[in-house]
């Protein structure tokens, strides 16, 4: 099916567990009493997507359970009353097989972070990991991919190249076979002196015209109005494959992409789902201000990644 709708990405990842034939996915969730998690977790549980690990300390996830009116009966629960110890339990499953999937419960990101990049424990995979944020945007024709708001600070060129690689991996999942990659700055013209980003922008959009990045259209250095908006282009001259119907928006920095999220889920209503990308199989790691409706929708994005990258 077509994922047109945040909402679309619950149905889809049933659709395409149904036809891989695989069962639902096992979710480790590190330290696991946050009453949303539990919402999400039961959510995709009722529609059959997930099955939960929960780690943490069970008399508060019990607790937060209760709290939520959530049932948590035939539920796995691993004493663990540690929350880093949880996060670095929940990776153990992945790798020793006994879980597919893991997810942040009531742990710093720092520390759950430090459980996924372990290599002694199989997620890491080598490669630069960045946060993909899949958004759907009031006044916007579809989904988009903003990246990297929530991980890598100031992104060098070569860290910006890891990054778009990773989205664009994101979007092939969605099954977008050949997005369109806007390089965010705030202006369209190269500025070595003064907006070092805006070389970093025109050197990108080079490497995939000239096919060192494959799978995808890019180009940049692009202001935010003329990634998605046509007219703005226009106004302005600019002749671009992408301008106005961008799948990918690349941020500068965390700085740009943290205002950029923020934003358009705070003043614009944006609804969206977030996965770090770039381990050997998809991390859901949300932020504890996130709805559970968000976190439902993180997991099925998941299940999405994780079938499209097998």
């Amino acid at each position: 099916m077509k994922i047109q709708n945040i909402s679309d990405l619950a149905t889809a990842a049933s659709e395409l567990l149904v036809t891989s034939g695989k069962k639902p996915p096992r979710i480790a969730v590190a330290a696991a009493r946050e009453e949303a998690v539990l919402a999400a977790l039961a959510e995709a549980k009722q529609q059959d997507l997930a099955q939960p690990v929960l780690l943490g300390e069970s008399g508060k996830i019990e607790e937060s359970a209760e709290k939520g009116g959530i049932n948590l009966s035939g539920w796995e629960i691993i004493e663990e009353n540690n929350p880093a110890a949880a996060a670095v339990r929940a990776v153990e499953l992945i790798r020793d097989g006994e879980a597919e999937l893991v997810m942040k419960g009531m742990v710093s990101s720092a520390a759950f972070l430090k459980a996924v990049l372990r290599k002694d424990l199989g997620l890491n995979r080598g490669s630069l990991i960045s946060h993909g944020a899949l958004m759907e945007v009031p006044n916007y024709h579809k989904l988009i991919i903003a990246s990297d708001c929530a991980l890598n600070i100031t992104p060098t060129l070569a860290e910006k190249e890891a990054i778009l690689r990773n989205a664009v991996d994101l979007a092939h999942c969605l099954g977008i076979e050949t997005p369109k990659a806007a390089i965010l700055c705030a202006v369209e013209t190269v500025d070595p002196d003064r907006m070092p980003c805006t070389v970093d922008a025109a050197i990108l959009t080079q490497m995939q015209r000239r096919g060192q990045i494959s799978g995808c259209i890019v180009d940049g250095p692009l202001a935010l109005d003329n990634a998605v908006s046509a007219s703005s282009a226009a106004t302005k001259s600019i002749d671009s494959p992408v301008a106005g119907d961008a799948d990918i928006l690349l941020v500068p920095d965390i700085e740009a992409g943290n205002i950029l999220y923020k934003s358009l889920t705070n003043l614009c209503g944006a609804k969206t789902a977030g996965l770090i990308l770039g381990t050997r199989t998809p991390v859901i790691l949300t932020s504890r201000a996130d709805s559970a409706e968000t976190k439902t929708a993180s997991i099925a994005l998941a299940i999405l990644a994780w079938l499209g990258s097998r």
